[in-house]
Protein backbone atom coordinates (compact mmCIF):
# COMPACT_ATOMS: atom_id res chain seq x y z
CA UNK A 1 0.00 0.00 0.00
CA UNK A 2 2.93 2.35 -0.53
CA UNK A 3 2.32 5.57 -2.45
CA UNK A 4 4.75 4.49 -5.17
CA UNK A 5 3.03 1.13 -5.63
CA UNK A 6 -0.41 2.73 -5.80
CA UNK A 7 0.79 5.20 -8.42
CA UNK A 8 2.30 2.38 -10.49
CA UNK A 9 -1.00 0.47 -10.40
CA UNK A 10 -2.99 3.59 -11.26
CA UNK A 11 -0.67 4.27 -14.18
CA UNK A 12 -1.58 0.86 -15.63
CA UNK A 13 -5.28 1.65 -15.23
CA UNK A 14 -4.83 5.12 -16.73
CA UNK A 15 -3.20 3.66 -19.84
CA UNK A 16 -6.21 1.39 -20.38
CA UNK A 17 -8.71 4.20 -19.84
CA UNK A 18 -6.82 6.64 -22.05
CA UNK A 19 -6.96 4.12 -24.90
CA UNK A 20 -10.76 4.55 -25.15
CA UNK A 21 -10.98 8.24 -24.29
CA UNK A 22 -11.26 9.57 -27.85
CA UNK A 23 -14.89 10.04 -28.87
CA UNK A 24 -16.34 8.92 -25.52
CA UNK A 25 -17.69 10.67 -22.45
CA UNK A 26 -15.94 8.98 -19.54
CA UNK A 27 -16.63 8.85 -15.82
CA UNK A 28 -14.16 6.96 -13.62
CA UNK A 29 -15.01 5.49 -10.22
CA UNK A 30 -12.65 3.41 -8.11
CA UNK A 31 -12.28 1.37 -4.94
CA UNK A 32 -10.51 2.36 -1.71
CA UNK A 33 -10.60 -0.72 0.53
CA UNK A 34 -6.91 -0.97 1.42
CA UNK A 35 -6.42 2.79 1.63
CA UNK A 36 -9.32 3.58 3.97
CA UNK A 37 -8.31 0.68 6.20
CA UNK A 38 -4.73 1.96 6.35
CA UNK A 39 -5.92 5.47 7.25
CA UNK A 40 -8.07 3.99 10.02
CA UNK A 41 -5.03 2.19 11.44
CA UNK A 42 -2.88 5.31 11.23
CA UNK A 43 -5.58 7.37 12.96
CA UNK A 44 -5.95 4.79 15.72
CA UNK A 45 -2.20 4.90 16.39
CA UNK A 46 -2.36 8.59 17.40
CA UNK A 47 -3.92 8.64 20.86
CA UNK A 48 -4.13 12.39 21.48
CA UNK A 49 -7.10 12.77 19.10
CA UNK A 50 -10.07 10.46 18.64
CA UNK A 51 -9.87 8.58 15.30
CA UNK A 52 -11.68 10.26 12.43
CA UNK A 53 -14.91 8.53 11.33
CA UNK A 54 -15.03 6.41 8.19
CA UNK A 55 -16.92 9.00 6.13
CA UNK A 56 -14.09 11.50 6.68
CA UNK A 57 -11.46 8.87 5.88
CA UNK A 58 -13.45 7.95 2.76
CA UNK A 59 -13.37 11.59 1.64
CA UNK A 60 -9.61 11.63 2.16
CA UNK A 61 -9.14 8.55 -0.01
CA UNK A 62 -11.40 9.96 -2.73
CA UNK A 63 -9.18 13.02 -2.96
CA UNK A 64 -5.92 11.07 -2.68
CA UNK A 65 -6.69 8.38 -5.26
CA UNK A 66 -8.57 10.79 -7.54
CA UNK A 67 -5.58 13.11 -7.55
CA UNK A 68 -3.26 10.37 -8.78
CA UNK A 69 -5.76 9.09 -11.38
CA UNK A 70 -6.25 12.61 -12.68
CA UNK A 71 -2.51 13.22 -12.86
CA UNK A 72 -1.70 9.94 -14.59
CA UNK A 73 -4.51 10.37 -17.13
CA UNK A 74 -3.33 13.93 -17.75
CA UNK A 75 0.15 12.63 -18.54
CA UNK A 76 -1.30 10.40 -21.28
CA UNK A 77 -4.07 12.47 -22.85
CA UNK A 78 -3.82 15.59 -25.02
CA UNK A 79 -3.13 18.78 -23.08
CA UNK A 80 -6.54 20.21 -24.03
CA UNK A 81 -8.41 17.32 -22.37
CA UNK A 82 -9.92 18.59 -19.13
CA UNK A 83 -10.16 16.37 -16.07
CA UNK A 84 -11.79 16.87 -12.68
CA UNK A 85 -11.92 14.92 -9.43
CA UNK A 86 -15.13 15.46 -7.49
CA UNK A 87 -15.79 14.52 -3.87
CA UNK A 88 -19.09 12.67 -4.00
CA UNK A 89 -21.61 12.36 -1.17
CA UNK A 90 -24.08 9.50 -1.51
CA UNK A 91 -27.22 9.21 0.58
CA UNK A 92 -28.06 6.00 2.44
CA UNK A 93 -31.13 5.04 4.44
CA UNK A 94 -30.68 5.24 8.22
CA UNK A 95 -32.99 2.21 8.51
CA UNK A 96 -30.94 0.10 6.10
CA UNK A 97 -30.62 -3.39 7.64
CA UNK A 98 -26.91 -3.41 6.74
CA UNK A 99 -26.19 -1.33 9.84
CA UNK A 100 -27.13 -4.34 11.96
CA UNK A 101 -25.00 -6.78 9.95
CA UNK A 102 -21.54 -5.43 9.03
CA UNK A 103 -20.12 -7.32 6.04
CA UNK A 104 -17.85 -4.97 4.06
CA UNK A 105 -14.14 -5.79 4.54
CA UNK A 106 -11.72 -2.88 4.81
CA UNK A 107 -8.01 -2.64 5.46
CA UNK A 108 -5.37 -5.39 5.67
CA UNK A 109 -5.72 -8.98 6.87
CA UNK A 110 -4.67 -10.09 10.36
CA UNK A 111 -3.95 -13.30 12.20
CA UNK A 112 -6.53 -14.28 14.82
CA UNK A 113 -4.60 -12.93 17.80
CA UNK A 114 -4.06 -9.50 16.22
CA UNK A 115 -7.65 -9.35 14.98
CA UNK A 116 -9.02 -10.09 18.45
CA UNK A 117 -6.78 -7.45 20.01
CA UNK A 118 -7.93 -4.81 17.50
CA UNK A 119 -11.54 -5.87 17.98
CA UNK A 120 -11.27 -5.29 21.73
CA UNK A 121 -9.31 -2.05 21.45
CA UNK A 122 -11.34 -0.41 18.71
CA UNK A 123 -14.77 -1.99 19.04
CA UNK A 124 -14.39 -3.41 15.54
CA UNK A 125 -16.37 -6.22 13.97
CA UNK A 126 -13.99 -8.89 12.64
CA UNK A 127 -14.78 -11.59 10.08
CA UNK A 128 -12.78 -14.44 8.49
CA UNK A 129 -11.03 -13.77 5.16
CA UNK A 130 -9.67 -17.13 4.01
CA UNK A 131 -7.44 -18.34 6.84
CA UNK A 132 -6.96 -14.76 8.11
CA UNK A 133 -9.27 -12.03 9.44
CA UNK A 134 -10.29 -8.51 8.39
CA UNK A 135 -12.30 -5.67 9.84
CA UNK A 136 -15.84 -5.47 8.42
CA UNK A 137 -18.18 -2.49 8.51
CA UNK A 138 -21.75 -1.78 7.47
CA UNK A 139 -22.35 -1.47 3.72
CA UNK A 140 -25.73 0.20 3.16
CA UNK A 141 -27.22 0.53 -0.32
CA UNK A 142 -26.70 3.81 -2.17
CA UNK A 143 -29.89 5.86 -2.66
CA UNK A 144 -28.94 9.20 -4.20
CA UNK A 145 -25.84 10.94 -5.53
CA UNK A 146 -25.84 14.54 -4.35
CA UNK A 147 -23.34 15.81 -6.94
CA UNK A 148 -25.06 14.25 -9.97
CA UNK A 149 -25.84 17.64 -11.56
CA UNK A 150 -22.29 19.05 -11.47
CA UNK A 151 -20.99 15.69 -12.75
CA UNK A 152 -23.42 15.92 -15.68
CA UNK A 153 -22.46 19.51 -16.43
CA UNK A 154 -18.77 18.65 -16.45
CA UNK A 155 -19.43 15.78 -18.86
CA UNK A 156 -21.38 18.06 -21.18
CA UNK A 157 -18.30 20.30 -21.36
CA UNK A 158 -16.07 17.39 -22.39
CA UNK A 159 -14.47 16.80 -18.99
CA UNK A 160 -13.40 13.34 -17.85
CA UNK A 161 -14.82 13.10 -14.32
CA UNK A 162 -13.35 11.02 -11.48
CA UNK A 163 -15.97 10.61 -8.76
CA UNK A 164 -17.80 8.25 -6.38
CA UNK A 165 -14.45 6.85 -5.28
CA UNK A 166 -14.69 4.03 -2.76
CA UNK A 167 -18.45 4.00 -3.22
CA UNK A 168 -18.74 7.70 -2.36
CA UNK A 169 -18.97 9.34 1.04
CA UNK A 170 -21.87 7.72 2.96
CA UNK A 171 -24.27 10.32 4.32
CA UNK A 172 -27.81 10.33 5.67
CA UNK A 173 -30.45 12.66 7.08
CA UNK A 174 -31.23 12.44 10.79
CA UNK A 175 -34.64 12.90 12.41
CA UNK A 176 -34.19 16.68 12.30
CA UNK A 177 -33.47 16.70 8.57
CA UNK A 178 -29.75 17.44 8.97
CA UNK A 179 -27.29 15.70 6.66
CA UNK A 180 -24.26 14.05 8.25
CA UNK A 181 -21.70 11.37 7.57
CA UNK A 182 -22.10 7.70 8.48
CA UNK A 183 -19.65 5.13 9.89
CA UNK A 184 -20.00 2.83 6.88
CA UNK A 185 -18.64 2.02 3.43
CA UNK A 186 -20.86 1.88 0.34
CA UNK A 187 -20.04 -0.86 -2.13
CA UNK A 188 -18.14 0.74 -5.02
CA UNK A 189 -19.81 -1.40 -7.70
CA UNK A 190 -23.36 -0.60 -6.55
CA UNK A 191 -22.47 3.09 -6.31
CA UNK A 192 -21.00 2.99 -9.83
CA UNK A 193 -24.14 1.32 -11.19
CA UNK A 194 -26.33 4.00 -9.61
CA UNK A 195 -24.01 6.69 -11.00
CA UNK A 196 -24.16 5.20 -14.50
CA UNK A 197 -27.94 4.92 -14.30
CA UNK A 198 -28.44 8.50 -13.15
CA UNK A 199 -26.11 9.77 -15.91
CA UNK A 200 -28.00 7.74 -18.57
CA UNK A 201 -24.74 6.07 -19.53
CA UNK A 202 -24.69 3.89 -22.65
CA UNK A 203 -22.28 1.38 -21.12
CA UNK A 204 -21.14 0.43 -17.62
CA UNK A 205 -17.70 -1.21 -17.52
CA UNK A 206 -16.76 -2.96 -14.28
CA UNK A 207 -13.04 -3.53 -14.66
CA UNK A 208 -11.38 -6.11 -12.44
CA UNK A 209 -8.47 -8.57 -12.50
CA UNK A 210 -10.24 -11.45 -14.29
CA UNK A 211 -11.60 -11.55 -17.84
CA UNK A 212 -15.22 -12.15 -16.85
CA UNK A 213 -17.66 -14.10 -14.70
CA UNK A 214 -17.26 -17.87 -14.61
CA UNK A 215 -19.63 -20.71 -13.88
CA UNK A 216 -18.14 -23.54 -11.79
CA UNK A 217 -15.24 -21.25 -10.86
CA UNK A 218 -12.20 -23.08 -9.48
CA UNK A 219 -13.20 -26.45 -10.93
CA UNK A 220 -12.18 -28.28 -14.12
CA UNK A 221 -15.61 -27.32 -15.53
CA UNK A 222 -15.15 -23.57 -15.15
CA UNK A 223 -16.47 -21.64 -18.14
CA UNK A 224 -16.45 -17.93 -18.79
CA UNK A 225 -19.90 -16.50 -19.42
CA UNK A 226 -20.12 -14.42 -22.57
CA UNK A 227 -23.52 -12.78 -23.04
CA UNK A 228 -26.07 -13.26 -20.27
CA UNK A 229 -29.26 -11.78 -18.85
CA UNK A 230 -29.73 -11.06 -15.12
CA UNK A 231 -32.01 -14.09 -14.72
CA UNK A 232 -29.27 -16.39 -15.97
CA UNK A 233 -27.08 -15.49 -13.00
CA UNK A 234 -29.62 -17.00 -10.61
CA UNK A 235 -27.92 -20.38 -10.25
CA UNK A 236 -24.41 -19.10 -9.61
CA UNK A 237 -22.84 -19.08 -6.15
CA UNK A 238 -20.80 -15.88 -6.23
CA UNK A 239 -18.57 -14.61 -3.39
CA UNK A 240 -20.22 -11.73 -1.53
CA UNK A 241 -16.92 -9.93 -1.04
CA UNK A 242 -15.70 -9.99 -4.64
CA UNK A 243 -17.67 -11.00 -7.74
CA UNK A 244 -21.11 -10.98 -6.09
CA UNK A 245 -21.47 -7.16 -5.87
CA UNK A 246 -20.10 -6.74 -9.40
CA UNK A 247 -22.74 -9.06 -10.83
CA UNK A 248 -25.47 -7.40 -8.77
CA UNK A 249 -24.34 -3.98 -9.99
CA UNK A 250 -24.28 -5.11 -13.62
CA UNK A 251 -27.73 -6.67 -13.30
CA UNK A 252 -29.19 -3.61 -11.57
CA UNK A 253 -27.90 -1.31 -14.31
CA UNK A 254 -29.12 -3.60 -17.10
CA UNK A 255 -32.59 -4.02 -15.59
CA UNK A 256 -33.07 -0.36 -14.70
CA UNK A 257 -31.83 1.13 -17.97
CA UNK A 258 -32.18 -1.45 -20.72
CA UNK A 259 -28.51 -0.77 -21.48
CA UNK A 260 -25.48 -3.01 -21.26
CA UNK A 261 -23.00 -3.66 -18.44
CA UNK A 262 -19.75 -5.58 -18.85
CA UNK A 263 -17.54 -7.26 -16.25
CA UNK A 264 -14.04 -7.91 -17.51
CA UNK A 265 -10.31 -7.42 -17.14
CA UNK A 266 -8.81 -3.98 -16.78
CA UNK A 267 -6.32 -4.81 -19.53
CA UNK A 268 -9.19 -5.63 -21.91
CA UNK A 269 -11.02 -2.28 -21.70
CA UNK A 270 -10.44 -1.50 -25.38
CA UNK A 271 -11.92 -4.86 -26.40
CA UNK A 272 -14.74 -4.48 -23.86
CA UNK A 273 -15.75 -1.16 -25.39
CA UNK A 274 -15.54 -2.64 -28.89
CA UNK A 275 -17.85 -5.47 -27.82
CA UNK A 276 -15.44 -8.42 -27.98
CA UNK A 277 -14.43 -9.10 -24.36
CA UNK A 278 -15.83 -9.57 -20.88
CA UNK A 279 -19.08 -10.96 -19.55
CA UNK A 280 -21.77 -8.77 -21.08
CA UNK A 281 -25.09 -8.31 -19.28
CA UNK A 282 -28.35 -6.94 -20.63
CA UNK A 283 -31.92 -7.36 -19.44
CA UNK A 284 -33.57 -8.47 -22.69
CA UNK A 285 -32.60 -11.17 -25.18
CA UNK A 286 -29.36 -10.70 -27.03
CA UNK A 287 -29.24 -9.87 -30.76
CA UNK A 288 -27.16 -12.04 -33.05
CA UNK A 289 -24.52 -9.31 -33.19
CA UNK A 290 -23.48 -7.52 -29.99
CA UNK A 291 -23.48 -3.72 -30.13
CA UNK A 292 -20.24 -1.77 -30.11
CA UNK A 293 -19.49 1.55 -28.42
CA UNK A 294 -17.23 4.07 -30.11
Amino acid sequence: MTADNQRANIRVAAECIAAVAAGNEIVVAHGNGPQVGLLALQAAAYHDVAPYPLDVLGAQTEAMIGYVIEQELGNLLPAEQSLATLLTMIEVDRDDPAFGHPTKPIGPVYDRETAERLKTAGGWTIAPDGDMFRRVVASPKPKRIFEIRPIQRLLEQGTIVICAGGGGIPTMYDESGHLHGVEAVIDKDLASALLAEQLSADLLVIATDVDGVYSDWGTPRQTRLDRVTPDEFGGLDLPAGSMGPKVQAACDFARNTGKEAVIGALADITDIVSGTAGTRVRADSWPLTAPTYE
